[in-house]
C-alpha cells in the first residue's frame, strides 16, 4: 500500500512541475483548475481502488499465505507423525523378529533336552529290558535243572524199584546207583 502511496505522490508532484517547465510553450499538460480536479479524481479513484480492490487482495493473499503455511505445518506435522508411526513400526518388528528368535531357540534347546531325555529313557528301558531277559533266562535255566533233576531222580527211582522187583543182588544195587548219581552230576 505504502507504494501505491509512493507512485502516486511522485506523480501528483512531477505533474505541476512539468507543467511549470512547459509554461511558455502549450504541452501536454495545461495547468489550470482541471488539473486540480483531476488530481482530486486520481486521489478519489485511488483511494477506492485501494478500499475495494487492493485491501480485499492483500487479505485474501494474507488468508491463503497462512493457508498454505498451516497446510505446510500439517504436512510437516504429518510427516514427523509417519516417520515416528515408521521408526516405531521398525521397532516392533525388530522385536518382534528378536522374540521369534528366542523362541526358536529355546524351542530348539527345549527339544535337544527332550530328545537327550527319551535317548536316556530309551536306553534305560533297553538295559532294564536286557537285565529283565537276564534274569528270566537264569531262572528258566534253574528252574529246567531242578526239573531235569527231579525226573533223573524219578527215573532212577522207578529203575530201582524194578531192579529191586527182580532182586538183585547188593553189588547190583550200588552199581546202579552210582551210575545214576554219575548221570545227574553230568547233567547239572
Amino acid at each position: 500500500m505504502t507504494r501505491i502511496l509512493a507512485i502516486a505522490a511522485l506523480l501528483l508532484g512531477a505533474v505541476p512541475s512539468a507543467a511549470l517547465a512547459n509554461e511558455g510553450g502549450g504541452g501536454l499538460i495545461s495547468l489550470d483548475k482541471s488539473i486540480v480536479i483531476q488530481m482530486i479524481n486520481f486521489g478519489l479513484l485511488l483511494f477506492i481502488l485501494i478500499k475495494l480492490l487492493y485491501k480485499p487482495l492483500l487479505a485474501k493473499m494474507e488468508e491463503r499465505t497462512q493457508a498454505i503455511r498451516k497446510s505446510l505445518e500439517e504436512a510437516q506435522a504429518a510427516r514427523a507423525e509417519a516417520e515416528r508411526e515408521r521408526s516405531e513400526h521398525a521397532a516392533k518388528l525388530q522385536a518382534a523378529y528378536a522374540e521369534a528368535q528366542a523362541i526358536r531357540a529355546t524351542a530348539l534347546k527345549e527339544a535337544g533336552e527332550e530328545q537327550r531325555r527319551l535317548l536316556e529313557a530309551a536306553r534305560a528301558e533297553a538295559t532294564r529290558l536286557v537285565e529283565s531277559a537276564r534274569s528270566e533266562l537264569a531262572q528258566d535255566v534253574r528252574r529246567a535243572r531242578q526239573d531235569l533233576r527231579q525226573e533223573v531222580a524219578d527215573l532212577a527211582t522207578t529203575v530201582a524199584e524194578r531192579l529191586i522187583r527182580k532182586s538183585l543182588r547188593d553189588e547190583d544195587h550200588r552199581r546202579i546207583i552210582e551210575d545214576a548219581i554219575g548221570r545227574v552230576d553230568r547233567v547239572s
